[in-house]
């Protein structure tokens, strides 16, 4: 007989294409009583509703956030990086969920519960949405605080994105530590200052 998950996880994560800084994902187990209005994938929202609906989030909702470092990025690669911190979002939510909806067509290798992977989740799920926007929102602050640490590169603009603005600056003020090495833009700058 099949039985039916009680705590459903949402999970997404945010930030495999920038040049810069770290990948986060969020969990979020929702309360189905109190689902914030307008729910929607993070890319498909403004800045304004992302912020008005994670503070509804954080009221009502089990939320976990997990990020995996550059260096881990560098060692393990973008994909299993970013189920790393898949994981440890999973791990920091308060609840334990019996399932979990992973944004995406693969589900972590290391998970230790039951999961399915849903393409196109954070437009399928509410949940997913709800981790989505929870991820993006926390991504965009770490990068607007390294920005402040390293002007010039746009991050509080670009989040790391490849944008003219970050290629530029890679070219006139160099790498920094928050660059990904692996990453061929950045890989082909350190190959040509050797």
């Amino acid at each position: 007989m099949a039985t039916t998950a009680t705590c459903v996880a949402g999970v997404d994560e945010v930030g495999r294409g920038p040049l810069a800084g770290p990948v986060v994902a969020a969990a979020v187990v929702l309360d189905p009583s109190a689902i914030p209005l307008g729910l929607n994938d993070s890319k498909k929202l403004s800045a304004k509703r992302r912020a008005d609906i994670l503070e509804a989030l954080r009221e009502t909702a089990q939320i976990g956030i997990g990020q995996a470092t550059v260096q881990e990025i560098d060692d393990l690669n973008i994909l299993r990086a970013s189920h790393l911190a898949m994981l440890r979002a999973v791990a920091a939510l308060p609840v334990s969920p019996d399932h979990l909806l992973i944004d995406g067509n693969m589900v972590p290798r290391d998970t230790d519960r039951p999961a399915t992977a849903v393409v196109k989740g954070d437009a399928r799920s509410v949940s997913i949405a709800a981790a989505s926007i929870v991820a993006k929102e926390h991504r965009d602050a770490i990068m607007r605080a390294l920005a402040q640490e390293f002007p010039g590169y746009g991050w509080e603009r670009n989040a790391g994105y490849p944008t003219k603005c970050h290629k530029n600056a890679l070219v006139d003020l160099g790498l920094t530590p928050h660059h990904r090495r692996s990453f061929k833009p950045i890989h082909n700058i350190l190959y040509q200052v050797k």
